[in-house]
């Protein structure tokens, strides 16, 4: 696997997690889709989130249910790899087809998609 650096810092990351949106945080979109919200299409049409109401929902959700942890390590994205391969991990979809739910979801995420992209933009 290559090194995937990110531009951010870990705060960064997590904090977008935590207080952004599904168009920019697949954990939102999947929590979001399996929480049953509403996606729909914003701004120009292009980007996809909950809108503000299922937004604030997600993230007061989130801020009851969802923990993190973290280590620290050199390589990061090996130890990701290696993680993703040993452990029941149903919420991540990258380097995870091997998990029994990974259809599933993959599925759920483009339903979600498909229907936010029949409705009229969102305010």
């Amino acid at each position: 696997m290559a090194n995937r650096t990110s531009t951010q810092n870990l705060r960064k990351r997590v904090r977008y997690h935590y207080r952004g949106n599904a168009a920019g945080s697949t954990l939102r979109l999947t929590l979001g889709c399996l929480l049953g919200l509403e996606l729909r299409r914003v701004g120009s049409g292009k980007r996809l989130t909950f809108g503000k109401v299922g937004e604030a929902t997600l993230t007061q959700w989130m801020a009851e249910n969802a923990r993190v942890c973290w280590i620290e390590h050199a390589e990061p994205w090996a130890l990701e790899s290696e993680l993703i391969s040993q452990l029941d991990l149903p919420l991540n979809l990258d380097q995870n087809r091997h998990n029994a739910f990974h259809d599933r979801l993959k599925e759920l995420r483009a339903q979600a998609r498909q229907q936010a992209r029949a409705l009229p933009i969102s305010a």
